[in-house]
């Protein structure tokens, strides 16, 4: 799992006033907002006696606990502790490790990481989001799987005949021509010929009498850490799918979708719609979850790759050269999920590298990446 990163946790629509939990990189968080809009994200490990904040109260602009009442701020900092007499001063280690949140496209993103700002890798656009030419839909399903793993499969093309043969893929005709490669540090992307069979049901219906193309073009790109873009122009239009590996824990994903369409934009064909991209996930769900070894190998030799592997080729040198940086995190790293244990550990948030008197004041130990044992 890679820290540095802005990572997508939630659809924005389902973040309000009410404390949310959410859990990537092996660690929970909790979001809610204050009473001016903003989106706080704060460790959902309170320092006193380790409750989840999430199962709180929010008041104003701070986060009570549920267990002894310390009332944390936006900031993490906790300005009360109810059992204190009043002359007593509220220790300096009563903070919470604070992340900074962006709201983009419809989604809820949080650094999660120590980086200045001026070095932050970029949120990938999503132009689709304010053209009113498309209408999005979400979508989510949690995979048994490690994140890399559903990742990788969405990049993949020629999987589609074989796992999709029954819905866009054509069995008949799996080769995959030769495709370019474009990447940037942070993404890459390939126009890659398939043909796709003719499309069944609702929307098979309505693009009856349309010209079919032999082959169309689709666009398959990846978006560090964690998101694959699908653009598929079908006959009667384009479906354009993002999605985002949330990493629970090491065998676990949520993969949030956001699925736009420029036909049948109205609210009618929304279900159906959704039910298409349902179908997908689950064709794809087995697949990867009896894939073995569960995690991607860093040892690009560890499995075979041909040409039409290309884009996952960049995807896992990218990665290793990010390793290389101290970007991963690993074994104490993880907190959830993976048994009990007697310390936690956080991911680091930029307060602790902005604020070097702090260097004392945090609870929870934060592990700074490194090269994979």
């Amino acid at each position: 799992m890679l820290k540095n990163f802005w990572y997508a946790v939630e659809f924005a629509d389902r973040v309000g006033r009410e404390p949310r939990k959410v859990t990537c990189l092996g660690q929970d968080f909790v979001l809610y907002r204050t009473e001016s809009g903003a989106v706080v994200c704060l460790s959902d490990l309170c320092v006193h006696r380790g409750g989840a904040l999430s199962m709180g109260t929010v008041n104003g602009d701070c986060i009570t606990c549920p267990y002894h009442g310390w009332q944390y701020n936006a900031e993490g900092v906790c300005v009360r502790i109810p059992a204190n007499a009043a002359e007593r001063t509220i220790p300096r280690k009563a903070r919470v490790d604070n992340y900074p949140t962006l709201e983009r496209h419809g989604m809820v993103w949080a650094f999660l990481g120590d980086l200045p700002e001026a070095e932050r890798p970029p949120i990938p656009e999503i132009p689709q989001w304010d053209d009113p030419a498309f209408r999005a839909v979400e979508y989510e399903m949690v995979v048994d799987a490690n994140y890399e793993r559903t990742f990788e499969n969405v990049v993949d093309a020629s999987h589609t005949p074989f796992v999709h043969g029954t819905a866009f893929g054509n069995p008949s005709k799996p080769e995959i021509p030769d495709f370019r490669v474009s990447q940037t540090d942070w993404s890459a992307e390939a126009d890659i010929q398939l043909s796709p069979p003719p499309p069944k049901g609702l929307w098979g219906l309505l693009s009856r009498g349309k010209p079919r193309p032999e082959y169309v073009t689709v666009t398959n790109a990846w978006y560090l850490p964690n998101i694959v873009k699908l653009h598929v122009r079908l006959p009667i239009g384009d479906l354009i799918l993002y999605d985002f590996n949330i990493p629970l824990s090491q065998d676990r994903t949520l993969v949030k979708i956001l699925g736009f369409r420029n036909f049948f934009t109205g609210a009618w064909a929304d279900a159906n719609a959704r039910k298409r991209i349902e179908k997908i996930l689950l064709q794809d769900r087995p697949v990867v979850e009896s894939q073995r070894p569960e995690l991607l190998p860093f040892d690009l030799s560890d499995e075979l790759h041909v040409r039409s592997d290309a884009l996952q080729v960049a995807y896992r040198r990218r990665r290793a050269q990010l390793i290389k940086q101290g970007w991963w995190v690993q074994g104490d790293d993880i907190i959830t999920g993976d048994g009990p244990r007697r310390t936690a550990t956080v991911i680091p948030s930029p307060a602790r590298r902005d604020n070097p008197e702090l260097a004392s004041a945090w609870v929870h130990k934060a592990r700074n990446g490194g090269t994979p044992q």
